[in-house]
């Protein structure tokens, strides 16, 4: 499964000064009672929190379940069996570690002979713990960009307690220590790329006038070595109205080619792209939402969201460098998927494209191969019925790294050599939760328009049909985000376990079967998606799987806000919800945090159509009194500079003026992902496992 909180989805911080974007907004303002909570770490509303978390933690952690639960997730966390995933760097293999002697993190490498051993010896690199204990930080990893190609220095990205705004300091992968004297970018949400050893593209916060309102950075600047910030020249320019940022990338091959590309995201899904040279810009002829992914044999790669001349939406295709170059474009179809199927992701190695694809929401992947008479293929055997994703992959080698992971199915790691042979098997995660008695069937509901929506359940094979299964149930719709068949091990162990059902549904706005798939859904559109979720919770109930007593959901930011439309729109489907790191507040959500990024998902209150329907949804103002609503479980947590804390906050204080049951519990750390460490984790996890036992499982015996 993709993580729900995607890179893409990664927006800025608009700040509290962004309150009142349009007349509309300032008009509900006047009305709305807990605008005071909007206050991010305003010593009133924390003050509140702490209030709110006193009230819920004993409910939770003083049922004798909770214990029981934290220990075995924060067990499967921490566990050291589990696969180093493969990071391929400077010609070693790189993996971020975190156990319970490292819980921020360890960044290390060995050999990629030595990786292929039971019990690779590792060198670390760096030690995220030691090195917050020594400068007085909770230093959160965000990754690294490593200049090509040799990747020996690179950028290390560091958060303080997991929001998105990160540090850049330049690192030296053959003396593994920070450069004396090297780049050091301070903390803002920034993008920066290498174009040679002495310079950076940077997009960051320079000051007043640029960003956008969303706090997306849209100027970006040369940085040269030794050269002070202040010292940076301009090289591109966005505007304050954008409703993403700008950023470079970098696509390479082993045959020394190079393209800078520059991204304008005038929209969060489009974008104008621009190559870059020392000389100044070149305007791409693109479709918006058509953008180049890789290089491989001097032709440029392409992802498609919307047709492009005989390219249909969501496919593959390529074009010569030295067209894309001259401003020449006519592409060539390497993959267009048929209706049931969506191209999941693409990477390139020395001499190959790897592309992965879901076919009815199961993984396939195949190797694309470039020669005088253009592309051919051949598909790759792996097991059937799970999810495929590219682990590591580089344009240095055609060694690349593959993973498969089903419901039941521990996750196992696929060597790959891309010019030739099958993938082999090298790691395989232990068996963490017993599968022995457990199946997992897809099925499908209707929806209100007739549609077929797919879903999977994972269920014990001697269930009675009768209703009385305790199930939980998720979905994300939105972003185009695919959710597919994953092994969690905390699920398995807290909940199959103990005899819960675990249900996924693949409702639209999300990607699994495409643009398509994701667009039904989009703005004005978007009561479809909701539809789906209850047309899948119906078919439960029909089918005598579960029933409305024993059903549980739950879900995290755009799956937060469906979570919360559930809650208001179907009050009797469910006796569980839980709404993680949520937007609730869909008439001011423009004005917080990175709310304005996501018009081109949402839609705009400044728009009186998308205004007049966002009305309609917005679970904030859609709570009614009265209603016998299910006691939801709300958590989020203050380091939240993405969606932010605020709409949970609101939310749970209606519900408490309203004289309505709720739980709610703000985390002080682990920004939108709740990642700041390990124990965070686990502790998210058994709090939320404690509540659906309860309201499921009945009382602890």
């Amino acid at each position: 499964m993709r993580k729900i909180l995607m890179t893409t989805v990664a927006a800025m911080l608009a700040g509290s000064s962004a309150l009142a974007q349009t007349g509309a907004m300032t008009k509900i303002d006047a009305t709305d009672p807990y605008i005071w909570l909007e206050d991010k770490d305003g010593a009133k509303p924390l003050a509140w929190v702490e209030a709110e978390n006193a009230r819920t933690l004993p409910r939770l952690q003083n049922d004798p379940r909770y214990a029981t639960f934290h220990a075995e997730a924060l067990a499967i966390a921490a566990a050291k069996d589990r696969i180093p995933m493969p990071d391929q760097r400077f010609g070693r293999i790189y993996n971020f570690w975190r156990d319970a002697e490292h819980p921020h993190g360890l960044w290390r490498w060995t050999s990629e002979a030595d990786y292929a051993a039971a019990a690779p010896n590792w060198t670390v690199a760096l030690d995220l713990d030691a090195l917050g204990k020594a400068e007085g930080k909770q230093w959160v990893w965000k990754g690294a960009t490593c200049l090509q190609p040799e990747e020996r220095l690179c950028l290390v990205a560091l958060s303080e307690g997991g929001e998105d705004a990160v540090t850049y300091r330049e690192f030296d992968l053959s003396t593994g220590k920070f450069v004396e004297g090297g780049f050091t970018l301070p903390t803002s949400k920034q993008n920066a790329s290498w174009v040679d050893k002495d310079t950076l593209l940077v997009a960051r916060d320079w000051g007043a006038g640029t960003t956008t309102a969303s706090g997306y950075a849209f100027v970006m600047k040369q940085v040269k070595r030794g050269q002070p910030l202040s010292a940076a020249t301009e090289v591109y320019r966005g505007a304050a109205t954008d409703q993403g940022g700008t950023a470079a990338s970098v696509l390479t091959d082993d045959k020394g080619n190079r393209l800078v590309v520059i991204q304008r995201r005038s929209t969060f899904f489009g974008a104008d792209k621009l190559i870059w040279t020392p000389s100044g810009t070149k305007p791409m002829a693109l479709p918006p939402r058509t953008f180049p992914v890789a290089m491989v044999d001097g032709q440029v790669i392409f992802s498609t969201s919307e047709p492009w001349g005989k390219v249909p939406a969501g496919a593959i295709a390529s074009v010569p460098l030295a067209d894309v170059e001259r401003g020449t474009m006519t592409p060539t179809i390497i993959f267009a998927p048929n209706a049931r199927q969506s191209v999941d992701g693409v990477a390139g190695t020395k001499s190959k494209l790897i592309a992965v694809v879901t076919d009815n929401v199961r993984g396939r992947a195949m190797v694309f191969a470039h020669g005088a008479k253009g592309w051919t293929s051949a598909p790759l055997t792996l097991p059937d019925n799970a999810s495929i994703d590219v682990a590591s992959s580089s344009d240095r080698s055609d060694h690349a790294y593959l993973t498969v992971t089903g419901f039941l199915t521990p996750t196992s790691l696929w060597t790959l050599d891309a010019a030739g042979g099958a993938p082999k098997s090298i790691k395989t995660l232990p068996p963490k939760f017993d599968a022995s008695n457990d199946v997992v069937e897809q099925f499908e509901a209707t929806s209100t328009d007739g549609t077929k929506i797919p879903y999977f359940i994972v269920h014990k094979k001697d269930i009675v049909l009768d209703g009385t299964t305790p199930t939980i149930m998720t979905a994300y719709g939105g972003f185009e985000v695919s959710m597919t068949p994953s092994y969690s091990g905390s699920t398995g162990k807290l909940w199959l376990e103990r005899g819960g059902s675990y249900v996924l549904a693949n409702i639209r706005g999300g990607g699994e079967f495409g643009p398509a798939w994701h667009d039904a859904g989009r703005k004005t559109k978007r009561q479809i998606i909701y539809d789906d979720f209850a047309a899948v919770a119906k078919n439960l109930v029909a089918r005598k799987l579960t029933s409305p007593a024993k059903l549980g959901i739950y879900g995290g930011s755009n799956g937060g806000l469906l979570m919360g439309v559930e809650f208001n729109q179907h009050p009797d489907l469910w006796k569980a919800v839980t709404i993680q790191v949520p937007l609730l507040d869909m008439i001011r959500y423009e004005g917080i945090a990175a709310g304005a990024s996501w018009v081109d998902e949402y839609g705009s209150v400044s728009v009186p159509a998308e205004k007049a329907f966002l009305e309609t949804i917005s679970p904030y103002q859609n709570i009614k009194r009265g209603v016998a609503y299910p006691e939801p479980y709300i958590w989020t947590t203050t380091k939240d500079d993405r969606v932010g804390p605020q709409h949970a906050r609101k939310f749970a204080a209606r519900l408490k003026e309203y004289g309505l049951p709720y739980l709610f519990y703000e985390d002080t750390a682990g920004g939108h992902s709740g990642d700041a460490d390990i124990a965070q984790g686990a502790r998210l996890q058994a709090l939320q496992m404690t509540y659906f036992a309860q309201k499921l499982m009945g009382p602890a015996k």
